[in-house]
């Protein structure tokens, strides 16, 4: 292993442990193709994290705008072993482009404080966010099988999607930032700001209980049609495997959630991947 790909793997395994230890269920030769889109992905989702404007981030969001548009350029990605693993990648692979620039797109949301308009707004964030990742990895995997399960894809990101904004609302929350729908809000008789500031208990546990049911719903629709999905494609859907679990805890936590980011124990964590790996769902 070159000092490159210890470094993809060090960012994948430190800010995404769980698509970390999916990726391993891989075949061998296909592992660092998978943890470069995660590398990426991570770098992306840090961005509001290191910056205390959005400008910053913006310029940050630009230059990886700026590698995607220069394939061919040897320099594009000189210096950034991200950068550089994710380009060999999607050369080797034959990646479309397209969703890693949407990718880009959609994280600009996250640079502002602005709320999240509706629940369609936040399918359509997930979905060019989680979805897109899965998808993308599908396609590495298993080129001819990803093209089928492009639907599987979809609500799959966007349980996965909706189970980490649940479990990062203590951190959303300090920022000043939500990305629960304003229509969610209204419905459980909260606002954005009463949602942040906490100071109506009762309303933000039915906004988590209605977010809850949401990311339950795609995971219901995946289910219902994850027996088609071929061993080939596994890997790219594990992180799955433990959303179920995290509504549950999310779920039981009720409003303490806008303070305390539900977790499993490791072992759990390891138990129902390995279970998702040999039996599929």
């Amino acid at each position: 292993m070159n000092a490159s790909e210890a470094e993809v793997q060090r960012v994948v395994r430190q800010a995404d442990p769980e698509r970390y230890l999916s990726a391993l269920y891989a075949p061998a030769e296909l592992r660092g193709s998978l943890l470069a889109l995660y590398a990426f992905n991570a770098e992306l989702a840090a961005v509001r994290d290191r910056i205390r404007e959005p400008l910053p981030g913006e310029i940050r969001l630009q230059w990886w705008r700026d590698a995607l548009s220069s394939l061919d350029d040897p320099a594009a990605e000189a210096g950034h072993p991200v950068a550089a693993a994710l380009i060999e990648t999607i050369r080797r692979h034959k990646l479309p482009v397209e969703p890693f620039q949407n990718m880009i797109e959609a994280r600009v949301f996250d640079l502002y404080d602005d709320p999240m308009p509706s629940r369609g707004d936040l399918e359509g964030y997930s979905g060019e966010t989680a979805s897109a990742l899965i998808q993308l990895s599908a396609l590495i995997l298993d080129p001819q099988a990803a093209v089928v399960t492009a639907d599987l894809a979809g609500h799959a990101g966007c349980a996965q999607a909706i189970a980490g904004i649940l479990r990062m609302l203590p951190i959303h929350r300090r920022r000043g930032q939500s990305y629960i729908p304003l229509d969610v809000l209204a419905a459980a008789g909260a606002t954005r700001d009463t949602f942040i500031e906490g100071t109506d208990r009762e309303a933000a546990a039915r906004a988590v209980e209605a977010m809850v049911a949401l990311g339950r719903e795609h995971l219901a629709a995946f289910t219902e049609g994850a027996g088609a999905l071929p061993v080939s494609l596994r890997p790219a859907y594990l992180p799955l495997a433990l959303t179920g679990a995290y509504f549950d805890r999310i779920q039981s936590l009720a409003d303490k959630a806008l303070d305390e980011s539900a977790s499993l124990p490791p072992w759990r964590r390891h138990w129902l991947l390995l279970k998702h790996a040999k039996g599929g769902w």
